[in-house]
Parts: structure tokens; C-alpha cells; sequence
């Protein structure tokens, strides 16, 4: 563990031993989840842009799922001293981890549809 993910870590709110399986269950268990994280993670930071590279995401989801990923430690909300305000999401280094996790589920469904398309079907 780095000294950052220290520091990350001593700041976040404490959750119990099963902070994992936590995230889980609250975090993931919305079918834009997915979507936001990637979009996140591949530079698209504020609400409006994010609203309009999700198709089909509403205001009211998106803002739900940008304060869960928030309060779980994997989103930095960022407020800029600006007049109109602006406000941009970013991955902490835990979120970086976070979505790493998600890549390995990703490739593992690759593999899974790899291997399904090379077995004969038996029927």
C-alpha cells in the first residue's frame, strides 16, 4: 500500500470489515454504474458532459450515482471558485483500483464468450 493510499484511506469514512461487499451491493446495484465509471474514467469529468455521454441516463440517476461513488470513496468532487460554479468528478486512487476490479469482470466475460463460441453446442 502507498503512502497515498494511506492518506486516502485515513480520510474516508469508515465503513465495516465487509467494505467490499458493501460496495457491491449499494454501489453497483444500478444498471448505469457501469457507465458512469467508464465515462468518468476516460477523462469525461463534469455532470452536463457525462449527462450527455450516457444516452439515456437522467439528470436525477446521474446525480444519485456521482454522491454514491462519492460517499464510497471512489469519485473526488471537485468545486472550482468560479462564477458559474463547475463542478468536476475525478477517480481517487481507490476508484482507480476500484475500476480495475471492474476491467478484470470485463475480461473475464471475454474469455467466457471466447470459450463458449469455440465449444461445440451439444444438444
Amino acid at each position: 500500500m502507498t503512502a497515498s493510499d494511506k492518506k486516502f484511506l485515513a480520510i474516508m469514512p469508515k465503513l465495516n470489515s465487509r467494505r467490499v461487499d458493501v460496495l457491491l451491493e449499494d454501489v453497483l446495484g444500478c444498471r448505469w454504474t457501469i457507465s458512469v465509471l467508464r465515462a468518468v474514467g476516460g477523462g469525461v469529468n463534469r455532470p452536463g458532459a457525462l449527462e450527455r455521454h450516457i444516452k439515456g441516463i437522467s439528470a436525477k440517476v446521474l446525480s444519485d450515482r456521482l454522491k454514491k461513488f462519492s460517499r464510497a470513496g471512489i469519485f473526488e468532487r471537485v468545486q472550482f471558485p468560479e462564477i458559474p460554479p463547475r463542478v468536476e468528478y475525478r477517480l481517487t486512487p481507490f476508484g482507480k483500483k476500484f475500476l480495475g476490479l471492474l476491467k478484470a469482470v470485463e475480461q473475464l466475460q471475454e474469455e467466457l464468450n471466447r470459450d463458449s463460441l469455440a465449444r461445440p453446442r451439444v444438444r
